[in-house]
């Protein structure tokens, strides 16, 4: 999806503060990475069916949401005692963000509960992709929010001049705006919420944010912006003297879980993509494989290459015979056919040409073939330009071929 097709629909939508007088229009867990696992779940609760209602609850006590969220924010079981107070807001306020900005469509009450249903599935699918599909919405939507109620001009002057004096200001307006246009009274609850919207949009334009309710003095990272403050590419090499054993053992725990869930994520994602616009075929077309492809394969191993393991442009979908007999020839998942890995690549080439969704990235295969061949050759060349591209694959692959 590209970031026209966003703002269109952002245009849509006049969410103006100053006539809704909504205060949780965005709320401290609305990070990119609790909002894109958000989605995911609500798409796999619902089955990717915009007819189905749902609320809440019905997200946190789903069995994929309790597989996924327990370990990889280390939260209580979803059914325990004490999961409501724990899930109660980690579920509500991205829920009521993507229903305020019409992504979800909020079908009032039934009983004791608030009712939902997707409205807008595409742009729920983009988020639940990846973490940075949903900063980049983030980033968009803030901006039309505070555009819509008159206060942009604030942030854009911090944004131009990052000093204290500039900061203090914004902060200032901000807080004297949010309590006279909505029920929120408290200074130090506008604090919470000012560094959910400035540091989205600090992180986008490469400028300086807030940490700890003072300008920053570097830019904002991403690991800023996310609930998890961990890092999850960077893998911990051995234990930190400031971890306790448990600690240390529990941040491993999340790294693995929340790799786990991104592989099977960007998996879910293929398959779909594949069933949506091939048919459900192979992407290596062959006369005598006449079978749908039901195996996701990584092409470069993901045991061997972890830092793309869950990159959609490293996997490809295949028949069983392709993935077991050709891919990996009798059915040895540790060896990879370097022969059928070039038609891998030559077809998944032809997948990311031809897709007209954006949800494969031109810059994210030349990451991946850049880490999957040890070079950096593939980063140098020109956007889109795909004959160079499969030029230079045939390179390398004539290369493995002597």
């Amino acid at each position: 999806m590209q970031n026209e097709q966003i703002i269109d629909f952002l245009n849509s939508y006049n969410y103006d503060i100053r006539e809704s007088n909504n205060a949780r229009w965005i709320d401290q867990k609305c990070t990119c990475d609790v909002i894109s696992i958000i989605a995911d779940c609500i798409l796999e609760y619902t089955n990717y069916d915009i007819n189905n209602e749902f609320c809440i609850s019905d997200i946190w006590l789903n069995k994929y949401t309790e597989t996924n969220v327990k370990m990889i924010f280390s939260k209580p079981e979803t059914t325990s005692d004490h999961a409501r107070n724990e899930y109660d807001k980690f579920f509500s306020q991205p829920i009521n963000f993507l229903a305020y900005s019409g992504i979800l469509e909020s079908l009032g009450r039934k009983g004791n509960k608030n009712i939902f249903k997707i409205r807008n599935i595409d742009l729920l699918e983009y988020i639940a992709m990846r973490d940075t599909n949903a900063l980049n919405f983030l980033a968009l939507y803030i901006q039309k929010v505070l555009i819509d109620s008159g206060i942009y001009i604030y942030f854009e002057k911090f944004l131009e001049s990052q000093t204290k004096d500039s900061f203090c200001e914004l902060k200032h307006k901000f807080i004297d705006f949010t309590i006279d246009n909505t029920p929120i009274n408290g200074e130090t609850e506008c604090g919470r919420i000012f560094t959910k919207i400035l540091n989205p949009l600090a992180f986008y334009f490469c400028k300086k944010g807030t940490r700890k309710g003072r300008l920053s003095n570097t830019t904002i990272t991403l690991d800023e912006l996310k609930y998890n403050r961990i890092n999850f590419r960077d893998e911990i090499s051995g234990k930190d003297k400031n971890l306790t054993r448990q600690e240390f053992e529990r941040v491993n725990q999340n790294l693995t879980a929340n790799a786990n869930y991104q592989i099977q994520r960007a998996k879910k994602i293929v398959r779909r993509y594949n069933d949506k616009y091939n048919n459900g075929l192979s992407e290596i077309m062959q006369e005598n494989e006449l079978v749908n492809a039901t195996q996701i394969h990584h092409i470069f191993p993901s045991a061997e290459f972890p830092q793309i393991s869950d990159f959609l442009e490293n996997l490809i979908a295949l028949t069983p015979n392709q993935h077991f007999s050709m891919a990996h020839p009798n059915n040895n998942t540790n060896y990879i056919d370097k022969d059928f890995q070039y038609i891998c690549l030559l077809a998944k080439t032809n997948t990311i040409k031809n897709d007209q969704t954006g949800t494969y990235n031109f810059d994210d295969y030349q990451y991946v073939l850049d880490c999957g061949l040890h070079t950096n050759e593939f980063s140098k060349i020109k956007d889109l330009d795909y004959s160079a591209l499969i030029e230079k694959i045939d390179c390398f692959y004539s290369n493995f071929n002597k």
